[in-house]
């Protein structure tokens, strides 16, 4: 029986921390598994090799931010037969989204000596808005289980099964105690994507909501309960303008706040 052909992956990078792609790096060990059934055809980050297209599975970190940027993803969704996007850049539009609320050209006026030489939009957006996107990856950045569960799932021919609650499951399956119910402390993770094993809150320490909105999260009624603790208006909208603050349900809960 002749072998299975390999898949043929890339990986590209907008604009982003490089994050999502060192986590990548990171699973060299689990990789090797499956490393007879891929075939590496483009990851800047890794090697100076480049295959040409069509490439059975891109994997796209960083958000759109240039002209440049919003035509290169279209030659990319039209080589790749299945487009992931990896990361909160890439999901929600990452940090730099926080210039949507704003005028970006202060914020070019104040960073760069010479902003005259800046061509940037006035956004920063997820992938999703400009080309169609067959999964979302969140986090900031990706739990490595779950980038191994994406990739080797296209391997095998099947959709990726990746948890989709909050991260208030992952305490009460860990056995950790609430950090705003015997506390006091403000915590996101009834709202946040499950991803990160609940990481701040094992540590005492509230969600900063790095993997992004749950599905049908309840914003309002956690911010309500934020006001009982005695947070203030502007720190609610603080906290949900960080590493997802454009993704829907964070922006519109932000700006209920924003006077």
């Amino acid at each position: 029986m002749a072998p299975a052909p390999k898949l043929k992956l890339a990986v590209w990078k907008f604009a982003s921390c490089d994050g999502c792609q060192l986590t990548l790096l990171n699973c060299e060990d689990e990789l090797l598994a499956i490393a007879d059934r891929v075939d590496i055809a483009e990851f800047r980050e890794a090697s100076r090799a480049v295959a040409q297209g069509p490439y059975d599975l891109s994997l796209v970190e960083g958000s759109i931010t240039t002209v440049r940027d919003a035509s290169r993803i279209l030659e990319i969704r039209r080589a790749s037969k299945t487009l992931v996007t990896i990361g909160a850049c890439a999901t929600a539009g990452g940090i730099q989204a926080l210039r949507n609320f704003k005028d970006v050209n202060d914020f070019i006026s104040l960073v760069y000596a010479s902003p005259q030489y800046i061509d940037t939009l006035a956004t920063s957006t997820a992938i999703a808005a400009h080309v169609r996107v067959d999964f979302e990856l969140r986090g900031c950045p990706i739990d490595a289980r779950q980038l191994i569960e994406v990739i080797g799932a296209y391997v095998h021919g099947h959709r990726p099964r990746t948890p989709s609650h909050s991260v208030c499951i992952e305490c009460k399956q860990r056995g950790t105690v609430c950090v705003m119910v015997a506390r006091g402390t403000p915590c996101l993770g009834p709202v946040t994507h499950t991803g990160c094993g609940a990481l701040c809150p094992t540590y005492h320490r509230g969600c900063y909501g790095c993997f992004g909105p749950m599905e049908t999260p309840n914003t309002g009624s956690l911010s309500e309960w934020w006001g009982h603790l005695g947070v203030r208006e502007e720190d609610v909208v603080r906290a949900f303008r960080t590493f997802n603050a454009d993704a829907e349900a964070f922006r519109r809960e932000a700006q209920a706040h924003e006077h």
